[in-house]
């Protein structure tokens, strides 16, 4: 009768698995070739320079809401449809600037998780997500699999 295991024995399994060859230990699935150190550092520069376009993005963003908002309050003269235009514009800022929050934290993320050896590791079930997804994707922190599980859920 075969035991079910608990996330943290798979991943345990999968750290143990890693080629401690591979720079900072990262984790590949069965198969793949192992991360090499030029791999590691074109993920790093990539996820460290969308870090800096993010935030650039953002404070140009929030400048550009200070302005919307600045102007929002002074409504006089303005027909209905000024009113609503500027309504349309700051609230499409205000979600462009939201979405790169959050793609920011995730970013930063992705660069924490390298740090402490845990990139490529899925933090649902503790498989390697995958070398290949993870250049692709390099935010992703879910296998292929429980990707698809949490997307069937909503």
């Amino acid at each position: 009768m075969a035991t079910k295991k608990s996330t943290t024995q798979r991943r345990a399994e999968a750290t143990s698995t890693m080629d401690p060859a591979a720079p900072d230990g990262l984790a590949v699935r069965a198969g793949e070739d192992p991360w090499t150190a030029e791999e590691v550092a074109e993920a790093r520069a990539e996820l460290t320079t969308e870090a800096d376009r993010l935030r650039e993005e953002i404070s140009a963003a929030e400048e550009a809401l200070t302005g919307l908002m600045r102007d929002s309050g002074d409504g006089a003269g303005d027909d209905q449809a000024d009113t609503g235009s500027k309504n349309v514009t700051r609230e499409h800022e205000m979600a462009l600037t939201t979405n790169n929050r959050e793609m920011l934290y995730q970013t930063e993320r992705a660069l924490r998780r390298m740090e402490a050896g845990t990139y490529g590791l899925c933090e649902k079930c503790g498989n390697p997500i995958g070398k290949a997804r993870m250049q692709v994707f390099p935010r992703a922190t879910l296998c292929v699999d429980c990707k698809q599980k949490q997307e069937r859920r909503f």
